[in-house]
């Protein structure tokens, strides 16, 4: 019986997956609340107060999550742990790359205390607002929509880069 392949082919399907799989996750987050985000725009219910806080949230939305969140911290690290797995022996990590890639598992105690909190957080928030009258709702969502596609674009650029061979230098937060 012959070893799995380790080698390039191998390596960019490990890769792949754990990004596209990530992904997958944010596109399914943004189509899910991209019309709720749009309806007071397109619908014209928002107050010039309300349009202003929308704008206002949408720009805090755009630095904090996109920038600071995404583009600084959260793609690097998951572009990184991809390109990590990619390399390793092909384990069961190989089908768990997302969850890898996320932080999720085989982390260091902090990163994983770190990564489960957020998907908690997350959680808890999407409980609250979906509780948010209208326009509420819609503008929470417009930043947090925005923020997402922000963290996709940014995504989508590391991992060609990475591709290219440029791979980010972000710590990996390995288990010792």
């Amino acid at each position: 019986m012959s070893e799995p392949s380790t080698g390039p082919s191998f390596s960019l399907v490990v890769a792949t997956w754990g990004v596209v799989g990530v992904a997958l996750l944010l596109t399914q987050a943004v189509v899910r609340l991209a019309p709720i985000a749009l309806e007071p725009l397109l619908f014209g219910t928002l107050s010039t107060f309300q349009a202003l806080v929308y704008a206002a949230w949408v720009a805090v939305s755009l630095y904090s999550e996109g920038y600071r969140g995404f583009q600084k911290a959260f793609v690097p690290r998951t572009v990184a742990r991809a390109f990590y797995l990619a390399r390793a022996k092909p384990s069961w990590l190989s089908f768990a790359a997302p969850l890898f890639c996320m932080g999720l598992v085989h982390a260091r105690p902090r990163r994983l205390l770190t990564s489960w909190g957020v998907v908690a957080l997350i959680t808890c928030a999407v409980i609250v607002v979906r509780r948010l009258p209208t326009p509420w709702r819609g503008v929470v969502d417009g930043g947090v929509v925005v923020g997402l596609l922000y963290g996709l674009v940014s995504l989508a650029i590391a991992f060609a880069r990475a591709l290219r061979g440029t791979v980010p230098s972000h710590p990996l937060d390995l288990p010792g």
